[in-house]
């Protein structure tokens, strides 16, 4: 007998082999069911109309058909309504399900498992066939956006069976995401339930914010198709105080390169504040991550553009079905990564060159394994054109947007809260006095901007820089245009044991200590300064290595409360002067902690000070930001 091309397991009254029929897609179709009056049904429906296709009553884990008698063996949901359990009665009929399907399908041929892919259902199929040596695909075929007819996505299994070779373990696991022909390759069993888990988990959320409202920002990743990496991070953001109008339902932002760590583009009150001000009702952010390539707004448009359709809000109108695209500036910025590496200490770091807003160009140092913060940055200088060279004419080629800038621009502080740590330095000097000769201590070197401000604007002062990865030294060294010499000088070591020293060997010798060093922990709520420089047996060295009239000044930054509160509580029994300056719209708090309590200034005498200590660094020929502001600075500070 010749072999048949298609048996349904289980087919019950669906009306897919009908379907595939009457299309002309197959028409040799044995379908089997352990149903008597669902066989007598669906003989009558098509027995006049479908003379090929036969309904036979018969068990599937028990079938008289002979081996290899067929090149397709179709399930639709026959998987998912036996798999219910984990049960070993259950697991065992499910392998007597496979193994019958093993036993009367040819090699090359293919078993297609319609399925809504619950984790143990999937794991259970793509083990057992994957053993055998068959070729194991999975592909999302419908999703919620499918005339939302699913809340969850529909997966059909494709196992492809070959010989099983003796002593081979190798695996051919792959997945066909709904949006992409193009099958991914995956490692391990684990990995595809995980990739089918994220499908199903982003189908549940477009099908809960197509209906309701965002009481919270939701974030997810898009990943890029051929590496499987992060492409696109989205978040979000419904504004209810936003009244509807006929086009204010939905947009999309795009975050230009490298902004995404500012405060309005990297938190969630900064995204609130841009829905409200952008003045739509559903506004859907978008980073772009800085290991992909974009091709401009049109081509970023043209990506997102369908995908972002499964995010629109409830209520959409029809006529709304091409959402605007808004960025700064109608572009997607610039980045060029100019240095990526590792260190044991430090992890892998990146430096990259990012245009801020206007014509100006930063330079950053980016911790990988907490990107969204900067480690350090610092701003650019124009290329100034050489003698005798002329301007370029505006119809001439313009230079690469990725094209070097200039120089550092070391009279520059990026940082709000290093503006702060220099302002703190109006604390010391006599009660008439500004500091003079200065003996600066300070701990964590980043791209050096801190301690080469202070070097460059104090003519009079000494700075001890202490740093634990030569990594860092390198990199402030080669890309952030710092160097030592008389007045400037590195340390490589670990800044507890460095202070520890000082204060056994050397008391008293400095003027200012300032520790601006980040936790590598990610675990604990505060990631600046690592717990151990706020314990109070470190606390009290770091007292002895001032002189009595010094500062101590801490970059603290401090999610947690409660831990919060504890380093403040010992600041205050170590310090009899304490003094805080928050940094508005970021974590950072700035603490100027004296040895005595002599030295306390009320605010106004603070302002008087800090204005007396701007006025002497801005010397003829020394370049000076009207940002810094160094009464500013002092006016918010609060004595706890």
């Amino acid at each position: 007998r010749a072999a048949s091309q298609v048996l349904v397991v289980g087919c019950g009254n669906s009306e897919l082999s009908e379907q595939m029929y009457d299309v002309g897609m197959c028409e040799d179709i044995v379908n089997i069911d352990i149903s008597d009056a669902v066989i007598r049904q669906m003989r009558e429906r098509s027995a006049s109309t479908r003379p090929k296709m036969s309904y036979l009553l018969m068990d599937m884990l028990q079938m008289d058909f002979p081996e290899a008698h067929f090149q397709v063996v179709l399930d639709k949901g026959t998987l998912d309504a036996l798999l219910t359990n984990e049960e070993e009665a259950t697991l065992g009929k499910v392998d007597q399900m496979f193994a019958e399907i093993s036993r009367v399908l040819q090699v090359g041929g293919r078993y297609l498992c319609v399925s809504l892919a619950q984790a143990h259902v999937l794991k259970k199929a793509v083990e057992y066939f994957s053993q055998e040596g068959w070729v194991v695909r999975v592909h999302q075929v419908a999703s919620s956006g499918d005339k939302q007819q699913f809340v969850l996505p529909v997966f059909v299994y494709v196992m492809t069976k070959f010989r099983k070779i003796p002593g081979s373990a190798a695996q051919i696991l792959e997945i066909c995401p709904e949006e992409q022909d193009k099958p991914m390759r995956v490692e391990s069993t684990e990995q595809l339930v995980a990739a089918v888990k994220d499908r199903q988990h982003y189908a549940l959320l477009c099908s809960q914010i197509s209906k309701t409202p965002c009481r919270e920002q939701v974030s997810l990743d898009l990943c890029d198709k051929e590496s499987g990496k992060p492409r696109y991070t989205l978040h979000v953001v419904d504004s209810p105080s936003v009244k509807p109008s006929r086009d204010n339902h939905f947009a999309i932002f795009i975050i230009p390169q490298g902004r995404e760590t500012e405060w309005l583009f990297g938190t969630e009150e900064g995204r609130r504040q841009l829905a409200a001000s952008a003045g739509f009702g559903r506004l859907l952010t978008v980073a772009l991550h800085r290991e992909q390539h974009y091709e401009g707004m049109a081509g970023i448009q043209a990506e997102l553009s369908g995908k972002v359709m499964e995010l629109a809000p409830p209520g959409l109108p029809t006529r709304q079905q091409q959402v605007p695209f808004l960025s700064v500036g109608g572009d997607i910025g610039v980045r060029a990564v100019r240095h990526c590496d590792s260190s044991p200490l430090s992890g892998e770091f990146v430096v990259e060159d990012v245009k801020g807003d206007g014509t100006c160009y930063f330079r950053r140092l980016i911790f990988l394994q907490n990107r969204n913060v900067v480690q350090s940055e610092a701003r650019l200088l124009a290329p100034t054109p050489l003698p005798g060279q002329k301007k370029r004419r505006k119809d001439k080629k313009k230079s690469s947007p990725t094209e070097p800038p200039g120089a550092i621009d070391k009279s520059y502080l990026c940082c709000e809260h290093h503006k702060a740590m220099v302002a703190g330095l109006c604390l010391l000097g006599g009660p008439d006095a500004l500091p003079g000769e200065l003996a600066v201590l300070v701990v964590g070197l980043g791209g050096g901007s801190l301690p080469l401000f202070v070097h460059d604007y104090f003519s009079q002062a000494r700075v001890a820089v202490v740093e634990i990865d030569p990594s860092m030294l390198e990199v402030a060294t080669r890309w952030f245009g710092f160097s030592q010499g008389d007045r400037m000088q590195v340390h490589v070591s670990d800044g507890l044991d460095y202070v520890a020293k000082l204060a056994a060997e050397a008391p008293a010798q400095y003027d200012a200590v300032m520790f601006d060093v980040d936790s590598k922990d990610l675990t604990v709520g505060m990631s600046c300064p690592p717990p151990a420089f706020v314990e109070k047996p470190f606390l009290q060295k770091v007292k002895t290595i001032l002189k009595p009239e010094g500062v101590f000044v801490l970059n603290l930054v401090c999610r947690d409360a409660r831990l919060k509160e504890s380093v403040l509580a010992t600041l205050r029994d170590v310090f009899p002067l304490l003094y805080v300056r928050r940094i508005q719209g970021e974590v950072n708090e700035i603490l100027f902690c004296q040895p005595g309590p002599a030295g306390r200034r009320d605010p106004a005498e603070l302002g008087a000070r800090a204005r007396a200590l701007e006025g002497a660094l801005r010397q003829p020929g020394r370049p000076w930001d009207s940002s810094y502001a160094l009464a500013d600075m002092l006016q918010a500070v609060h004595i706890l």
